[in-house]
């Protein structure tokens, strides 16, 4: 298995809609940088919010969620509270090789602020906009700017395609849309 370079990104955006829309370089200006990069790729956090709440006293729980746990939220700047979590989505929407898995790792820059964004693997032949986990781990609250980058997403191509792969085993995540809560 072997980590993909930018050369191999952009071809793969190009010649077979990898990522969608695609950033061909680091955009930096003024903003936290987004784009493709040495190693891998800069995705951005979409407007949609699901700020956790504990407002209504759920409790929450993957096999049963319950919808009263957060509240939706739309707009260039969420506030996440203190210790607390919300969800959101890229902008942009991927397809993944069949012999190819990805790694994503949270940008240094909200790392530093105690900003943490979690994302589970994209499989081989997983396909959609990514539901991005953003925890604020501080006492404080905590910005986060729709439209700019939030994650890094290496790219790693094996030597043989995998025997089963995500849309094989119809996986209950493939092709989503939004903000998507946990599935049973």
């Amino acid at each position: 298995m072997s980590l993909k370079s930018d050369r191999w990104i952009r071809q793969m955006a190009r010649e077979h809609a990898m990522i969608d829309p695609f950033e061909d370089a680091q955009v930096r200006r003024g903003t936290i940088s987004y784009g493709v990069s040495s190693y891998g790729y800069d995705m951005r956090v979409a407007r949609e919010f699901k700020i956790f709440t504990n407002v209504n006293n759920a409790i929450v729980d993957p096999k049963n969620f319950d919808d009263a746990s957060f509240v939706n939220f739309e707009g260039d700047v969420c506030i996440v509270p203190p210790n607390s979590f919300a969800l959101a989505r890229s902008v942009e929407y991927f397809r993944i090789p069949r012999n190819v898995l990805t790694l994503c790792v949270g940008k240094s820059t909200y790392a530093r602020c105690g900003i943490i964004t979690n994302v589970t693997p994209f499989e081989p032949e997983w396909e959609g906009f990514v539901t991005l986990e953003i925890s604020n781990t501080t006492p404080l609250p905590a910005r986060i700017y729709a439209n700019e980058g939030i994650a890094q997403v290496l790219f790693f191509e094996s030597d043989e395609p995998c025997e089963v792969s995500y849309a094989d085993r119809k996986g209950k995540y493939q092709g989503q849309v939004g903000v998507t809560v946990p599935r049973l």
